[in-house]
């Protein structure tokens, strides 16, 4: 966005100059920081005022240019008002209206990408019902080794997160990669028609978002959205062989598929921790710093965006994961504990439940809470895993939450049963012996980063 002025914004946005533009000369140099929040808009921002639930942020406009915001970028009904305090205080900043601040900065974010295309960037975009956000971390380090890249920040996967981040991308990047979060039908098609990537992942297909979607059919073809938005002649890499995709395959895409008997496989792990990949023929080496079953399977689809980006893996590969997800923490008295409680499905359920088990030198205890918005098979889900976690051989199940009580019933071992995470980090705390793994899970709603956090105090202190 170097050197565009209030007016090519405006134009970018679909928005109209409210007030007096910025000085002659105050263009936008680099990227755009855009906020959303006046508390926490920083010099030379541009603050975009949406409507919540329980406030209107256009009503912080004129906050947001006292705090030496850029310009703003409000609704209408907003723009008069902010433009006119403006001009009595002489805050210097431009007003821009929209009569849908939200539409208007995706606009904008998408107007950025296509500058930064045109520069040579490349865009991958990466959805799944569990594991993108793993699977982005671990492309970011892939391509960060060969290329300038930028990367979804934790969670900025939605309507509003994307474009912030398409926004912050500084010119000369050469990958950006963006995780792609879905709610319901339409969600991935918006997000697609704003990033316009080069480059589709779709992880894996399963039963997240039940309740909203209905089916596995549903939520295969909310998926595909991102299959649909791509335009010809770019490439979309998708597990091998999953039959809930393959009718939404284009001709016109070039498919990279990953897994068992696939394009890119993974062909041997080695005892040292390295990994062997077979990639169209070819063989890639590769040393990561992590070895879990469903983070190697993640490595695999990132591997195949890459080479679709023209990198060639190989050789060491840390990876920073995102906060809460399958974080490990070495507590007094030889405790471990997994923080992986950012989110939880029944296949990332199950993910972690292996991941304990194979991991796990002594006692194997499990913290699991409620998996929300699975519809009306949510028992039977919550029973099958607590059936999987028996037969992986876990010591104790401590269940929190009336959804996830369920799971004691196909679990033979210790069990306890709470109602919440405060009762569930009491108990925890007379339950736990040196040595002990603890796996703390449960979608983000439970609040079980409440067990980590005192787990962690109690056994630091």
């Amino acid at each position: 966005m170097r050197d565009w002025d209030a007016q090519r914004l405006a134009a970018a946005a679909g928005a109209e100059l409210a007030g007096a533009a910025p000085p002659a000369g105050a263009s936008v140099q680099g990227p755009l920081r855009a906020a959303i929040d006046s508390r926490t808009v920083a010099e030379g921002d541009l603050f975009v005022g949406l409507r919540g639930q329980s406030t209107d942020g256009g009503a912080h406009a004129a906050d947001a240019l006292r705090a030496g915001a850029w310009g703003v970028l409000v609704a209408p009904a907003h723009a008069a008002a902010v433009a006119a305090i403006a001009a009595q205080d002489g805050l210097p900043g431009a007003v821009l209206a929209h009569e849908d601040p939200l539409a208007s900065l995706q606009a904008l974010a998408n107007a950025w990408r296509r500058e930064l295309g045109a520069a040579g960037a490349k865009v991958v975009g990466i959805t799944g019902s569990t594991g993108k956000t793993s699977t982005k971390d671990i492309l970011a380090a892939l391509l960060g080794s060969q290329k300038r890249t930028v990367a979804s920040p934790q969670n900025h996967n939605t309507e509003i997160g994307l474009p912030l981040t398409l926004l912050s991308v500084p010119p000369g990047t050469e990958a950006v990669v963006l995780e792609m979060a879905m709610r319901g039908a339409g969600q991935i098609a918006e997000l697609t028609a704003i990033a316009e990537p080069d480059v589709g992942v779709i992880v894996n297909v399963g039963p997240v978002h039940l309740e909203l979607l209905g089916s596995l059919e549903a939520i295969a073809a909310a998926k595909a959205e991102l299959i649909a938005g791509m335009a010809p002649g770019s490439t979309v890499v998708v597990p091998a062989e999953d039959p809930l995709l393959a009718p939404h395959l284009r001709s016109e895409l070039k498919a990279i598929t990953f897994g068992e008997r696939a394009d890119v496989t993974l062909a041997q792990v080695m005892s040292d921790g390295g990994v062997l990949i077979r990639a169209h023929g070819r063989e890639l080496r590769l040393q990561p710093s992590f070895g879990q079953a469903h983070n190697l399977r993640n490595l695999l689809a990132a591997t195949a965006a890459a080479l679709a980006l023209g990198v060639e893996p190989g050789g060491p590969l840390h990876v920073r994961f995102s906060s809460l997800r399958g974080e490990r923490l070495e507590l007094a008295d030889g405790v471990v504990l997994i923080n992986d409680c950012y989110n939880a499905n029944p296949m990332s359920m199950r993910a972690a439940i292996d991941d304990l088990a194979q991991t796990a030198p002594a006692r194997r205890v499990a913290v699991l809470g409620d998996m929300l918005e699975l519809g009306p098979d949510s028992a039977r889900l919550h029973r099958e895993v607590g059936l999987h976690a028996a037969e992986q051989g876990l010591d104790l199940l401590l269940t929190v939450g009336p959804l996830a009580a369920e799971m004691r019933a196909e679990f033979e071992g210790e069990s306890y049963a709470v109602a919440d995470a405060p009762a569930a980090a009491e108990l925890l705390a007379t339950l736990l012996e040196a040595g002990d793994t603890v796996l703390v899970k449960a979608s983000r709603g439970v609040g079980l980063e409440r067990v980590a956090e005192a787990l962690g105090a109690a056994r630091e202190g």
